[in-house]
């Protein structure tokens, strides 16, 4: 089954799903000891929709890593930025690698890690050095204008719109 709705509206939703055997048992049937809901398999989730494109800070996973790393970020609204990238720097401010968005593939809405891992080398393909890492993203809309953020719980790992990276190695 599949499910797409289309909201109009930012604000807090909760999707109830309920389901039965090809013999009609429902889940919610207390009177059939097979019952998913006696083993808690009913499915209820809260969501949040905003529906102004948006991006979060963009987390990389697993960090610190020492072989390869992956960026999760969220994004939401009906529009994925036309233009989007992610500046590494070395502790002193240096550009050690910067990941195209050719590199990073198509983003979609939602929450999402990227296909694309970073291996920890700079711009000549040389490996970095074990230690902190700072980087930054840029998403653009089409018409150059900036994406705007908004506020999760990913904060708090960010000051000024950078981010840490470690490496491990």
């Amino acid at each position: 089954m599949e499910f797409m709705p289309a909201f109009a509206e930012d604000g807090l939703y909760e999707l109830f799903v309920e389901a039965a055997d090809a013999t009609g048992n429902k889940t919610g049937d207390i009177n059939h000891v097979v019952s998913l809901s006696t083993f808690g398999y009913d499915y209820k989730i809260s969501f949040k929709v905003i529906t102004e494109s948006m991006i979060s800070n963009v987390l990389n996973y697993p960090n610190p890593f020492s072989t390869s790393t992956r960026f999760l970020y969220t994004l939401t609204g009906s529009e994925p930025p036309a233009y989007f990238t992610i500046q590494i720097f070395s502790v002193s401010g240096r550009v050690v690698r910067e990941i195209s968005p050719q590199e990073i593939g198509p983003m979609k809405i939602g929450t999402h890690l990227t296909d694309y891992a970073w291996d920890g080398r700079d711009e000549f393909g040389d490996p970095l050095a074990n230690g902190v890492y700072l980087y930054r993203i840029a998403a653009k809309k089409a018409n150059g204008e900036n994406f705007k953020a908004f506020t999760s719980g990913a904060d708090a790992y960010f000051e000024k719109g950078f981010g840490k990276m470690v490496i491990i190695r």
